[in-house]
């Protein structure tokens, strides 16, 4: 009888843990709709950097990113699959090769982000550059090509390449092997060495029914008006796949010279996205005259990685303040635009606001942080999405998903005088969250229930 008493109390135990451990916001509810390539990140891991984090730079890479080398040539050439973030190295001079399969029916991109390590040495005009190239050395869309800029800070690069399937192009448009081809622009003057990167191919499935080919004509380009209030604090991400997700509001933070910091904002399709930046003003000093060409950068990039939008602020101690320009709501037809500004809002999704102070700020006004807000406003009325005929990958990238708006380690912190232009989506997953906590409340009342019952019919001799 011992021994059934003991049975009893480890199975009941057993069960109401696993219950609770089932519940929504438990270690063992693993259910999420975020459209975000990675979970966003938490507060208490906001604070300390990646321990995917390079020692020699402060970009926070993919966690359990597998590694994969860049070949001298297509012969020996790594395999990259779409979905999967890769980490890899740069060298100082050539080109390095990576190779994908491809479909006929679905437009890739291939995001590569090269980092240079913190000490390098780098002019404004040195960078990187990336291609998409076909079996036969065809390019299959414009190199894109980033440079360090004014600043003149070792500071992460993005450039993008695509395969993208189209009635009115004629090559890259069948299945086979394809290469992305990246490699440093304009190194004469920089310190030799390797620069870190990361590699991010994505696919885009067809539409299951074709549309419109040609670019909207006309859409509302007046600037918004910011967002005003108090600000809410927060700290942002060391890198896209740790980016702190905002929503609309007005959010403070702090960056270091030398810093870059990660921000994801949810935009939905037909919506339009605005932010700037406030610099405050520095009560440092330095060896220097006190003024920094291009000392903070500001850049906002769509949810494939693939830059949008940029403006650089020169300081000089005063307080500044730099704006992106008036962007078109998100559209899958925006993709046949010339600018790159209205073209790199096709899809929806994570889009990531991306700052960066240069590390000669701390040259002439001291390395302490200075005061940075930031304030984002997303508006228009959702719509309906193309329709894609398949599922992409990473799954849910090109989404705004159920808990997308308002989630992450800003989420429901915006001041209340401010309209959340994600319209509800997290009053949707908090109904989840309710619905999920009642059903794991209800399973542990009736298996205490149980333990009671038969606890009552072992001391009546039963």
């Amino acid at each position: 009888m011992g021994r059934r008493t003991a049975w009893w109390r480890v199975a009941v135990v057993g069960i109401v843990l696993g219950a609770v451990a089932g519940a929504p916001g438990s270690p063992g509810f693993t259910a999420s709709a975020s459209p975000s390539t990675s979970p966003p990140a938490s507060p208490s891991t906001l604070a300390s950097p990646s321990a995917s984090a390079s020692p020699s730079s402060s970009y926070a890479f993919a966690e359990d990113a597998p590694s994969v080398t860049g070949a001298a040539d297509t012969a020996d050439a790594d395999i990259l699959e779409p979905g999967t973030t890769y980490r890899s190295s740069l060298p100082s001079g050539g080109k390095v090769y990576y190779r994908l399969q491809l479909d006929g029916t679905s437009t890739v991109y291939v995001a590569a982000t090269a980092v240079p390590p913190t000490d390098a040495a780098v002019t404004p005009t040195e960078g990187v550059r990336v291609s998409l190239q076909d079996a036969d050395g065809r390019s299959c869309s414009a190199a894109d090509t980033a440079s360090i800029g004014a600043g003149r800070s070792p500071r992460p690069l993005t450039v993008w390449g695509a395969r993208q399937l189209s009635p009115s192009r004629s090559l890259c448009q069948g299945a086979g092997t394809y290469y992305v081809v990246v490699e440093r622009v304009l190194r004469t003057e920089s310190s030799p060495g390797d620069w870190d990167l990361e590699l991010a191919p994505v696919l885009e499935p067809r539409l299951r029914k074709a549309g419109s080919t040609s670019a909207p004509e006309t859409w509302d380009s007046a600037t918004p008006s910011p967002p005003a209030g108090a600000a809410v604090r927060v700290r942002g991400g060391g890198g896209f796949g740790s980016a702190t997700a905002l929503k609309q509001g007005v959010w403070r933070d702090d960056v270091r010279p030398g810093q870059t910091l990660f921000y994801e904002v949810p935009v939905d399709w037909g919506q339009q996205v605005y932010a700037t930046a406030d610099l405050s003003s520095s009560s440092g000093g330095g060896a220097g005259g006190g003024f920094v060409p291009g000392g903070v950068n500001l850049a906002l990039y769509n949810p494939v990685r693939g830059l949008v939008d940029a403006t650089s602020i020169s300081y000089n101690g005063s307080q500044k303040s730099g704006a992106l320009a008036a962007l078109p709501p998100v559209g899958y037809d925006n993709r046949y635009a010339v600018s790159d500004r209205v073209n790199g809002m096709r899809f929806a999704g994570a889009y990531y606001l991306v700052v960066h102070l240069a590390a000669r700020v701390g040259e002439e006004f001291g390395d302490g942080p200075i005061g940075l807000v930031l304030r984002v406003r997303v508006t228009g009325e959702t719509t309906v999405g193309p329709g894609y005929a398949g599922q992409s990958k990473p799954s849910g990238i090109f989404q705004v998903g159920l808990l997308g708006r308002g989630s992450g380690a800003a989420a429901g912190q915006a001041d209340p005088s401010v309209g959340d232009g994600g319209g509800g989506g997290g009053d949707a997953g908090m109904k989840l969250v309710a619905v999920g906590g009642i059903g794991a409340g209800t399973v542990v009342l009736v298996v205490l229930g149980v333990w009671v019952v038969v606890g009552r019919r072992r001391a009546a001799g039963v």
